[in-house]
């Protein structure tokens, strides 16, 4: 199981991904594919500041990140790959022939011109689309923002208005 979960969360890595996912998958390592971050020494610095030591970051443009995807799902150790938005994880999808099967929505946190759909996915009409776009290409698509709570399907996550 060398890429565990795909997951698009604003907050990138956080206590979320490293505890609540990282423990029960066992992670081994982030490839946080971000393009602004993939060319901040700084701002790479601060990301590795929040992972154990047993846990490594590998930062990649979005570019990179599907160049390298084959060998990153050949590692033997399980790892995530994390994006911020959707349009990232559109973009890598799209460049990816097929290797990304499922896309977790972790976490879009409110901002103007979103409309709540869970707790924690809150969506511009563009970025639903972006998800339905995603799961065109035969990728399935369910929000979760931990392990332990059920998978919102798609389907059902783009017609909630309960914010549950």
């Amino acid at each position: 199981m060398p890429i565990a979960l795909y997951r698009i969360d604003d907050r990138l890595i956080h206590g979320q991904v490293v505890v609540g996912w990282g423990q029960p998958l066992e992670l081994r390592f982030i490839v946080l594919v971000d393009d602004e971050v993939a060319s901040s020494e700084w701002e790479q610095e601060l990301y590795r500041m929040g992972v154990p030591p047993e846990m490594s970051v590998l930062f990649y443009t979005v570019d990179d990140a599907a160049a390298h995807l084959a060998e990153l799902q050949k590692r033997p150790e399980p790892g995530i790959v994390l994006v911020g938005d959707i349009g990232t994880m559109g973009r890598l999808v799209a460049q990816a022939d097929g290797r990304i099967r499922a896309v977790n929505v972790g976490g879009v946190h409110h901002s103007p011109g979103r409309v709540q759909r869970l707790r924690f996915v809150f969506l511009t009409p563009p970025e639903e689309q972006g998800l339905r776009d995603i799961a065109a290409q035969g990728v399935d698509v369910s929000a979760q923002d931990v392990p332990s709570a059920r998978p919102v399907p798609l389907g059902e996550l783009l017609t909630s208005t309960t914010g549950a």
